[in-house]
């Protein structure tokens, strides 16, 4: 119990870590708002978007409740084999990015014309605008460095305790094509904005910790 209270004290007390809640809850509301956008105008999102977006329709249940039962399974075994991934922006992210995007989905249906995002130019212009800062979301998110998603860490594992001859992002981008596969395997088509997402999502997160390292968190 002493150590678990140390622990807490510990990541309470970290540098910048009022910032860093900050920057990670802004850059979870973004992604769920974001991410609302690109499944209406259904031109592509991240694999584990893809995959949860196809399971839930599968089963008739809310996105976001799906998001949760997944990550939640995935968050035992981060528990046992990768705690140090752990933290608030893991809760944040499995609990509400989900209904953040079920709830905004809900709201352009009733306030926008549907062929806003059905025919072009409209639905173009809001699938790059959305998939452009939606990348930036993710990149506050990660450089906030308050711990990731259970879908996430997992790789991590997999390369620390299994795969440790592999490199990580072998194993990323394997796990992100198994998901894709089994997105496809239930029926989901993957469009072009998987291939970007996996294009830009890099080099958006390192320009993005540039800037906050230096004009936020000032390190």
């Amino acid at each position: 119990m002493n150590t678990l209270k140390q622990t807490l004290k510990d990541y309470i007390h970290q540098p910048n870590f009022k910032k860093r809640l900050i920057v990670m809850n802004i850059g979870v509301f973004l992604m769920g708002f974001f991410l609302s956008f690109l499944i209406k105008v259904d031109l592509g999102t991240d694999p584990c978007t893809f995959m949860n977006w196809t399971v839930s329709e599968k089963l008739g249940i809310l996105f976001g409740t799906w998001q949760l039962i997944l990550n939640a399974v995935l968050f035992i075994f981060v528990l046992l084999f990768g705690r140090n991934q752990i933290g608030a922006g893991t809760i944040a992210n499995m609990v509400f990015i989900g209904y953040i995007a079920n709830f905004f989905k809900w709201l352009w249906e009733k306030i926008l014309p549907e062929h806003y995002f059905t025919d072009m130019p409209t639905r173009a212009v809001i699938f790059v605008l959305a998939l452009l800062c939606f990348i930036i979301s993710v990149s506050f998110y990660i450089n906030a460095n308050m711990g990731v998603s259970p879908y996430d860490a997992m790789p991590q594992i997999i390369s620390e305790k299994v795969l440790k001859k592999v490199p990580y992002a072998v194993i990323r981008i394997a796990y992100d094509f198994l998901v894709i596969a089994i997105g496809v395997a239930l029926g989901g088509k993957p469009n072009i904005g998987i291939v970007l997402m996996a294009l830009f999502l890099g080099p958006v997160i390192t320009v993005v910790g540039k800037f906050l390292n230096k004009h936020v968190f000032h390190l």
